[in-house]
């Protein structure tokens, strides 16, 4: 099943409610200190908020290295997209966080995850001309060739927003292969 579908809001007392949001401010600011014991006394690493942003999702796409690790270790999900359909990679990727989105695929987060309408971490780095995370993304296997349900591969994305340091750098890729040729 669709880890989107699986997911819905339990009803929550006002009590547990202002906890769990405590809990997403402590991952968004990056406050390892705070979100350790909890976590060491079985709080589940892969809540997610109103808008299905996981405790991960948040500490990755804030920049947090420390608590990204931190979360991983205690078995949070590098692939669990939030309702807008992104994972922690897109995320970073497309905020160009190079250190964190190597972490997240060093705990199996996969290059070539795609949302519904087919865009991938590598297509958000290209559009967002984020190069060094596009290189470490190319170095670790994405698909250059890959396409959205379009037909928009991430050469074109990176062209349409004008990423063109991006397009230079996938063209020469090794992943591109060039359908006019």
């Amino acid at each position: 099943m669709d880890k989107l579908r699986e997911y819905q809001q339990p009803a929550l007392d006002d009590e547990t409610l202002a906890l769990a949001q405590q809990l997403f401010e402590l991952a968004r600011e990056g406050n390892t200190e705070a979100l350790t014991k909890p976590l060491e006394l079985g709080l589940a690493p892969n809540i997610r908020d109103s808008n299905g942003n996981s405790l991960l999702m948040l500490a990755a796409y804030n920049g947090h290295e420390a608590m990204t690790r931190l979360l991983l270790q205690h078995g949070a999900d590098p692939e669990l997209a939030n309702l807008r359909h992104q994972t922690p990679l897109a995320g970073v990727a497309f905020k160009g966080y190079t250190h964190i989105a190597r972490i997240l695929i060093e705990n199996g987060a996969d290059v070539n995850s795609a949302t519904p309408d087919g865009k991938t971490p590598l297509m958000f780095a290209a559009m967002f001309n984020q190069i060094d995370v596009l290189e470490m993304l190319l170095n670790s296997g994405a698909d250059a060739n890959l396409t959205t349900e379009d037909g928009l591969t991430a050469i074109q994305l990176a062209q349409h927003m004008n990423a063109q340091t991006a397009v230079n750098i996938l063209k020469s890729s090794s992943s591109f292969s060039d359908p006019d040729k």
